[in-house]
């Protein structure tokens, strides 16, 4: 099986009459690709980012990323709260957000005792998800919004591609921890996030904040919450997707 990995670049490429069945696309990007008389049979797409920018997806001329976005709103009550503008807003959303992952957090309980701990299809674990948030959860509110010199827990989850951003690997957990330290931690951030929306005003979310990744683009408080729903989100549908794998 050919393996196409970074840094190989096959951007204007053209394939024509080539087997691509089976074929895995990770963190790549696929922005602009026309695909015409293509057998689309059981393929799985997952863009997280597929409305950012004002960007489309069309097929057979039809743009199905507002359906799609409408769609999730529907399977996830609470999702469509995620861009609120003003605080009472936000204090909502956040309410949500809390609420569905309690949910999911007690449908684990009830699941044989190595469920937060299994991988499906080399994704991220239960566990491991919970432990991504700990660590989106500090930098953009640890480190964006409160500016904290050094604002990551040592059990939080970086995505492999941070590395290239200069964070050092030493700073997050090495080996496993326990399931209920990532528990522990896990309502420790959320409570953080709930104490800043408790006394956030609008004039607070207007305040100009440092982008964490693109110190070139600032953000604003608001924006940063945004993105924490965002992961909330996102990341609680790949959660349920595995779990219901799993059970299934």
């Amino acid at each position: 099986m050919t393996t196409f990995s970074e840094p190989d670049d096959l951007s204007g490429a053209t394939f024509t009459d080539v087997d691509l069945r089976g074929a895995r696309f990770v963190r790549s990007d696929l922005s602009g690709v026309v695909m015409r008389a293509v057998e689309l049979g059981g393929a799985d797409l997952d863009a997280p980012w597929l409305l950012d920018g004002g960007s489309t997806l069309l097929v057979n001329g039809v743009d199905v990323a507002p359906l799609v976005d409408a769609e999730l709103d529907r399977r996830f009550p609470g999702r469509e709260q995620r861009r609120a503008e003003d605080p009472d807003g936000l204090r909502a959303a956040w309410d949500a957000v809390e609420r569905t992952w309690g949910a999911t957090v007690e449908r684990v309980a009830a699941m044989p005792a190595a469920t937060p701990d299994v991988s499906v299809d080399g994704e991220w674990s239960f566990a491991q998800t919970l432990r991504h948030l700990v660590m989106a959860t500090d930098t953009w509110l640890g480190g964006a919004i409160l500016g904290l010199e050094a604002p990551y827990h040592p059990i939080g989850q970086p995505n492999a591609e941070y590395a290239a951003d200069g964070y050092d690997p030493a700073v997050f957990a090495s080996g496993v921890p326990s399931y209920d330290d990532v528990l522990a931690v896990r309502a420790e951030k959320q409570a953080q996030v709930r104490e800043l929306l408790a006394v956030v005003t609008a004039a607070d979310l207007d305040v100009e904040r440092r982008n964490p990744w693109s110190p070139e683009y600032p953000e604003t408080t608001r924006s940063c919450l945004h993105t924490i729903l965002e992961e909330e989100w996102e990341h609680h549908r790949y959660a349920v997707r595995d779990l219901d794998a799993i059970t299934g």
